[in-house]
């Protein structure tokens, strides 16, 4: 299992603009289409990795707590799915209705979002403030596959509280989120990867 460290964008980002298709719905999503909430949450994940299946459940009953209170949120799975086919949009719609998910997950076919995001792993987190900047990049928590910690999502869940009462998260309480690298196609691995 190979492990990959987020990028760590830098805070204070403007979310970058997308436009993915939904498998479930087929219809196309966007950036804009997710605003206007005090906060949004961008996932980069995908089907079968270990790192999101650990978590998956957890994460989603967290969102669903807080998106009453005023958060949004996105999966984007920007994985080659000719070379890794347990990541296809066939696949992401059995995995959302599984799941129950309460929140949209996109196809990023080209990996253009992912890396406009500098998104590295799966999962990798970006969270944005009422006025789309990054206010939060790192971990759901710190517990892993194959180490012990439960799996409580306190680093996400203080985020989510920090930037839903309009407060700033300190910079070096925010630890690298920890997954599979994002499964770029052939020659298409951006600069900061690798």
């Amino acid at each position: 299992m190979s492990r990959t460290e987020s990028t760590m964008l830098e805070l204070g980002t403007p979310a970058p603009d997308f436009s993915l298709p939904e498998p479930a719905t087929g219809n196309n999503m966007s950036l804009s289409d997710l605003s206007g909430n005090k906060a949004l949450l961008v996932i980069f994940m995908c089907n079968h990795c270990p790192y999101v299946l650990h978590i998956h459940k957890e994460l989603n009953d967290l969102i669903r707590e807080y998106q009453p209170q005023g958060l949004s949120a996105v999966a984007i799975n920007s994985n080659d799915v000719e070379n890794y086919s347990d990541d296809s949009p066939e696949k992401m719609i059995t995995l959302s209705k599984e799941m129950d998910y309460s929140f949209p997950y996109l196809f990023d076919e080209d990996q253009s979002v992912a890396k406009a995001y500098m998104a590295a792993c799966t999962p990798d987190f970006f969270l944005f403030d009422s006025d789309m900047k990054l206010a939060y990049r790192g971990q759901f928590d710190s517990s892993r596959p194959r180490n012990d910690d439960a799996i409580t999502g306190a680093d996400m869940r203080a985020a989510f509280e920090a930037v839903l009462a309009g407060k700033t998260i300190a910079e070096e309480i925010q630890k690298p989120s920890m997954g599979c690298n994002i499964k770029w196609k052939v020659d298409n691995a951006p600069d900061y990867f690798g």
